[in-house]
């Protein structure tokens, strides 16, 4: 009778971890950027709605 690799079964298990793992990482490097991305897009548009209203007055 053939005996488990539970050593097999240890690495493939370890490597979803770390794949999983290096996932969330990238997930999580994007909504970074996007929230960045969406400050500067508020700050661009507040000042340029700040020069339209001194323009108007």
């Amino acid at each position: 009778m053939a005996r488990t690799n539970y050593s097999y079964e240890k690495r493939q298990k370890e490597l979803a971890k770390k794949k999983k793992k290096e996932e969330k990482k990238q997930r999580k490097i994007a909504k970074q950027e996007d929230t960045t991305e969406q400050k500067d897009d508020l700050s661009s548009s507040e000042d340029g709605s700040d020069n339209s209203l001194s323009q108007s007055i």
